[in-house]
Formats: C-alpha cells, sequence, structure tokens
C-alpha cells in the first residue's frame, strides 16, 4: 500500500474473533479444531471490509485466484467477499508472472509508480491463508506450477485425467484435485463476476451441476 501511495487503516480484529470463540465454545466442547474455527478469522475479516464498504462507499474487491477458485481453496462469506474480483481468471502461476512484470516497469503505465511496488517477499514467501501458525497451501496442495499444469488440463483443455498421469504426474494426485474441482462448484457459485482471460472461465464457459452424483454414474458407464 505505501508502495502504490495508497491510504490504508489498521483495524485490530482480534476482539471480535475472540467473541465468536466464546460465543461458540458451548456447542464446539469435545470437538477437536479445525478449519471451522479458522474461517471464522476470514469471515471478520470480509465483514469488517464490507463495513467499511457500506460506509465510505468504494467497492470490495475479492482477490482468490483461478487456482484457488478450481480447488474450493477460499473462504465463502471470508476472502470471497466482494464485488468483483480482477484475478477470478487468472492462474496462480500467472499471479507471480504479473507480479514480476508489474515491478519491471521503468516507464508510466497508467496508474502508479514506475519500479518495484510488490515486495519480492510477498512473491518468495510460501504462499499461505494465513488462517494458522507455519500454515502453507502446499499442506494440503502440490506446488502451483504442478497444479496449475493440472488444471489447465482439466478445464482449459476438458482433458482427460489419464492423460494426465501418462504424461508424468502422479494418479493419486490427479484423481484427488480432479474431486476437489468438482466439489468447489457450490463455491464458485457464489464468487463475483471478474475478468475473463483464458478459453474456459468458471461461471460462463464451465458449468457443471453443484451436486456429483452425475460423476457416479458416468464412472459406471
Amino acid at each position: 500500500a505505501e508502495a502504490l501511495g495508497v491510504r490504508y487503516d489498521i483495524i485490530d480484529v482480534e476482539p471480535a474473533i475472540a467473541a465468536f470463540g466464546d460465543m461458540l465454545a458451548p456447542v464446539f466442547t469435545g470437538r477437536e479444531p479445525d478449519a471451522s474455527e479458522e474461517n471464522i478469522q476470514s469471515r471478520v475479516r470480509g465483514v469488517t471490509l464490507m463495513a467499511l464498504s457500506n460506509k465510505f462507499g468504494p467497492m470490495v474487491l475479492s482477490t482468490g485466484n483461478k487456482s484457488e477458485m478450481a480447488v474450493g481453496y477460499a473462504t465463502l462469506y471470508g476472502d470471497m467477499n466482494g464485488g468483483y474480483n480482477a484475478l477470478k481468471d487468472v492462474y496462480k502461476t500467472e499471479v507471480y508472472a504479473l507480479a514480476r512484470w508489474r515491478n519491471g516497469l521503468n516507464a508510466p503505465v497508467g496508474l502508479g509508480p514506475v519500479g518495484e511496488v510488490i515486495p519480492e517477499r510477498i512473491i518468495t514467501k510460501a504462499p499461505s491463508a494465513e488462517l494458522k501458525p507455519d500454515q502453507t497451501d502446499q499442506d494440503t496442495l502440490p506446488d502451483y506450477d504442478a497444479l496449475d499444469a493440472i488444471l489447465e488440463c482439466l478445464v482449459e483443455q476438458e482433458g482427460d485425467p489419464a492423460a494426465l498421469v501418462a504424461a508424468g504426474h502422479d494418479a493419486a494426485t490427479v484423481a484427488r484435485i480432479e474431486n476437489m474441482l468438482y466439489r468447489a462448484e457450490y463455491k464458485r457459485r457464489q464468487a463475483p463476476p471478474g475478468v475473463k482471460i483464458g478459453p474456459k472461465n468458471f461461471g460462463r464457459d464451465r458449468r457443471y451441476p453443484i451436486t456429483n452424483k452425475f460423476r457416479a454414474s458416468k464412472t459406471k458407464s
């Protein structure tokens, strides 16, 4: 924000997160902490941003990229909050490439200063939802080079998983990613609109049922 000259405020959301924890404690008793508690943090941030939007007028922008939305790596009513998503059709590896391109600008193009505006540490650090200590995306996903290659085949090319396995991808990983892709349809139906840059964007070019029984029927046939 400072590099771009953008005004920002720091708001402590911890009291709200703690209040939700206290409120839910009686019904969560005896259950191990999991994503239920982690997602409260994201949703509190979402409520906070929407309150600021209502009060002052600017639209909230959602930040999920195509890789994350493909596998459901996003929190409904949390980081998915927003009226528009500029990265909706941009894979994670493309986000990195865009960041490096933007940092390499040495002449004015549009608005904003020239040169590095995205700190290198943001590009090189392990990607994380940052909802618990030492969490990284690769705890539950393959690295983004591999993930995006799988997704581009399944989504953009409507390819066969068997072709990915033949190309050297791990069969169990391909099957898991394909399953995550179909299961996340219900989230994508509730995602804000965004830019279309590829042949198969979610919501218009690629549409599947939210329920998945058709997959079992296809397998049996």
